[in-house]
């Protein structure tokens, strides 16, 4: 058997991708405040899934800051797509609206001060990708919506999966013979927490 790479922690945190002077604020404001954020590994995963799906309509349920969103955003200006993010929080909301306007991202994205839950039945047009990142037991009641929504060959991700509040949506999404799905535990440097899961699913082949 091959040897494996000694200290996988460090060595993995080495390949962290590179990140903007804006982005590199944003996490020192994270950190300084307590606000969770996806990281750059996450957030670079999200930003080539959007790229690699063609996404040109994509929601995400809970933006705080913006950090995620501006990597998502930037998926929606290659590919002519406008992202929604739902953010409940006024003062996170007006903070990532401010911050995607500093990006330059204003044109492909809308920032929405609401209750996702309240307001995601609203929403018309169908979603290339969805991104999941707000409190944890909303997940379990957001996935028929977010069923609904989904176009045929979209993407559903959901974020902190490791989380005990997590574990309804974990096995719903795993009993529903609608999704097919991949969860995973992952080292992710910058992300909070560094380790937890995540979860990539699409509609079942056999729905197409």
């Amino acid at each position: 058997m091959a040897e494996m790479i000694e200290s996988p922690e460090s060595y993995f945190s080495k390949f962290r991708p590179e990140v903007s002077d804006q982005i590199r604020r944003l996490e020192e404001e994270a950190e300084t405040e307590n606000i969770p954020i996806v990281g750059p590994v996450m957030a670079q995963m999200l930003y080539l899934l959007a790229r690699s799906a063609g996404a040109v309509n994509i929601l995400e349920c809970g933006s705080a800051i913006g950090y995620s969103s501006i990597f998502l955003a930037k998926a929606c200006k290659i590919n002519n797509g406008r992202l929604i993010t739902y953010e409940i929080d006024a003062g996170m909301a007006k903070r990532a609206k401010a911050n995607l306007s500093e990006a330059g991202l204003q044109r492909f994205a809308e920032v929405r001060h609401a209750d996702v839950l309240a307001d995601i039945t609203k929403i018309e047009e169908p979603m290339d990708m969805i991104f999941m990142d707000v409190d944890k037991e909303m997940y379990a009641t957001l996935l028929p919506s977010c069923k609904a929504l989904l176009s045929p060959r979209g993407l559903l991700v959901a974020d902190n999966t490791g989380f005990k509040d997590a574990d309804e949506f974990n096995r719903a999404i795993r009993r529903d013979p609608v999704w097919e799905s991949i969860n995973l535990w992952s080292f992710l440097p910058g992300h909070s927490p560094g380790y937890d899961g995540f979860c990539i699913a699409m509609k079942a082949s056999e729905i197409l």
